[in-house]
């Protein structure tokens, strides 16, 4: 049974930093890419950031410089390290993972950051 367990939301003030967390099980972790995607109230699910199997990584353009996405095979974990939130960044975060047409979710974890 594949299971993606989000945590680390919360409520921040504009300019603080979170860290959410993805722990994966029932997966061969390091053979997925990863990401990290979000969806505001209203709005379409979008991409955040995503490492691939090869710790290659990609980022939306509004997250860049002020995001991180890593990996840790090891704790079968990837992480989304985010600096200088915006109110513009809440929503609710997702955790994917993918391997050819194997594709998983998280739950998610909502993340609010207050003006």
């Amino acid at each position: 049974q594949v299971q993606l367990v989000e945590s680390g939301g919360g409520l921040v003030h504009a300019g603080g930093s979170l860290r959410l967390s993805c722990a994966a099980s029932g997966i061969i972790f390091s053979s997925y890419n990863m990401g990290w995607y979000r969806q505001a109230p209203g709005k379409q699910r979008e991409l955040v950031a995503r490492i691939s199997s090869g710790s290659s990584t990609d980022y939306a353009d509004s997250v860049k410089g002020r995001f991180t996405i890593s990996r840790d095979n090891a704790k079968n974990t990837v992480y989304l390290q985010m600096n200088t939130l915006k109110p513009e960044d809440t929503a609710v975060y997702y955790c994917k993972s993918n391997y050819y047409n194997m594709v998983y979710w998280g739950q998610g974890t909502q993340v609010t950051v207050s003006s």
